[in-house]
């Protein structure tokens, strides 16, 4: 999944898997402004990881 970020003004694209991408969703928009991040469709080609990633996938 492809994963785009906006922190006081600065974008930010990741690629994550579909498990922690919604749990980063659904996490970061609870910490954040509802808009902060978007999931985009396209390839996920050369964007880096989601940092820390596998944190969205351990209970």
């Amino acid at each position: 999944m492809h994963l785009s970020v906006h922190l006081h003004d600065v974008r930010m694209d990741f690629a994550a898997c579909l498990t922690a991408a919604l749990l980063f969703v659904q996490d970061f928009r609870a910490r954040h402004y509802p808009d902060a991040v978007q999931v985009l469709p396209g390839d996920t080609a050369g964007l880096p990881r989601l940092p820390n990633e596998r944190l969205y996938l351990e209970p």
